[in-house]
């Protein structure tokens, strides 16, 4: 079957059987629902942020992509124009936007990002809480370069951004901060890498911390990564939202709970 087709009757079941805030009996979960799933604000940084990305999905260079993941569903060329990554690989704002809120939410002081691309997601995280260390991470140097751009052009300064292969990158880059409140994890979309960066991220994760997965139902494979995360025994709750799924480590759940939330 065709990966899309398995993804769009996967999107009808989660449809479905998502539930709201009046289907959960968690306080938190509730609250989490009203305060940032439900929030619909539009945040003075969002206007400036979706301008540069449709700067980007308008910038006809060609760049020569490093991919050391499972590659674009949409071209397996390694030439590549900034504006069909800027269209096809980039967070749509729905949830580029759920970045922002959930930093905003949350405040984390040390935030992490596996995929930078052209550094749209980037920006919202930084944008979040300008006092925040956010560290973003890239395989592709020529895709690096563009989102540096970004990161001049909307005037952010709290961000780092770290180019190569995440096998050699992340370990050091983990060792460096202090501990890491948040994370979102867009990089290599297979079970065993994704199970290895989570493992990795654990080292330096404590109660409060948050994890976040990107597609985590775009394969079978993805599919099977993020049920073992939601069986890890330092995971007491997750949230999916089909396109992304949110981990929660703390110690005030009496019992796992794993909740599959519309968005």
């Amino acid at each position: 079957m065709d990966n899309r087709i398995r993804l769009g009757l996967q999107y009808i079941r989660y449809s479905l059987s998502s539930g709201t805030r009046h289907d959960v009996h968690s306080p938190f979960v509730f609250e989490l629902i009203e305060q940032v799933l439900r929030d619909k604000r539009n945040f003075y940084f969002f206007n400036r942020i979706e301008k540069r990305r449709r700067q980007l999905e308008t910038d006809d260079r060609s760049i020569r992509v490093t991919d050391f993941g499972a590659g674009s569903l949409h071209t397996g060329s390694r030439e590549r124009k900034v504006s069909e990554i800027a269209r096809h690989a980039a967070k749509p704002p729905k949830y580029a936007q759920l970045l922002f809120r959930l930093v905003n939410y949350f405040q984390p002081g040390f935030v992490l990002e596996l995929g930078t691309s052209l550094g749209v997601s980037t920006a919202y995280l930084a944008a979040a809480n300008r006092q925040a260390q956010v560290v973003t991470m890239e395989g592709c140097p020529e895709t690096a370069k563009v989102a540096t751009e970004t990161f001049a052009a909307l005037q952010l300064t709290n961000i780092e951004l770290i180019t190569g292969n995440f096998d050699e990158t992340l370990a050091p880059v983990l060792q460096a901060l202090p501990r890491l409140d948040f994370a979102f994890i867009d990089g290599n979309h297979r079970k065993e890498p994704t199970l290895r960066y989570f493992s990795q991220c654990l080292t330096k994760a404590h109660k409060d911390t948050v994890l976040i997965f990107d597609d985590i139902h775009w394969t079978k494979d993805m599919e099977a990564a993020w049920r073992q995360i939601q069986e890890h025994p330092q995971v007491t709750l997750t949230a999916d939202l089909f396109f992304i799924g949110l981990v929660f480590f703390r110690d005030t759940f009496r019992e796992k709970q794993h909740f599959v939330l519309r968005y």
